[in-house]
């Protein structure tokens, strides 16, 4: 996984629990990286009609869609991400070798029907079944009253 994928997911997931409009800042100090880093991932998921951002005093992202309706799939095939893909290929191009030389393409072939499978899977995980499981499974029991974020100063 890329983090880009890690920070829109994160993003959507305060839009959706929150359900208010939320400033590039105050999602950057939520996720823990930069209000840049959070304009240019969420400024890709625009197009797909996943956010939108509101002007003014009151401004900030806010969800364009329903959260059911947005899944992990979407976000990972918006932002082109690879679930799995090889960073280094053995062998090369002997020809008197049929390991050495079909050794690359088998291995691509098996990255590339992995990673299908994992975009399949990822497109059946939904922004709100997230923002539920939070809500069910606080990661720290002391905080399980805990409602709502506010944003980290």
């Amino acid at each position: 996984m890329q983090s880009d994928f890690c920070v829109a997911t994160h993003a959507l997931v305060c839009l959706a629990h929150t359900k208010r409009a939320w400033k590039s800042r105050e999602l950057a100090q939520n996720i823990r990286t930069t209000a840049p880093r959070v304009r240019k991932v969420l400024s890709a998921l625009a197009p797909s009609g996943m956010v939108a951002s509101k002007e003014g005093i009151d401004g900030g992202y806010v969800l364009a869609r329903g959260p059911e309706t947005i899944t992990l799939g979407d976000v990972a095939e918006t932002l082109g991400i690879r679930c799995v893909s090889l960073s280094w290929e053995s062998g090369g191009t002997d020809p008197h070798c049929i390991v050495s030389s079909g050794m690359g393409q088998e291995m691509r072939s098996i990255a590339q029907s992995l990673d299908d499978q994992c975009k399949r899977f990822l497109k059946g995980i939904t922004i709100q079944r997230i923002v539920e499981d939070l809500r069910k499974h606080p990661s720290d029991p002391s905080q399980e009253k805990k409602k709502a974020c506010r944003p980290v100063y």
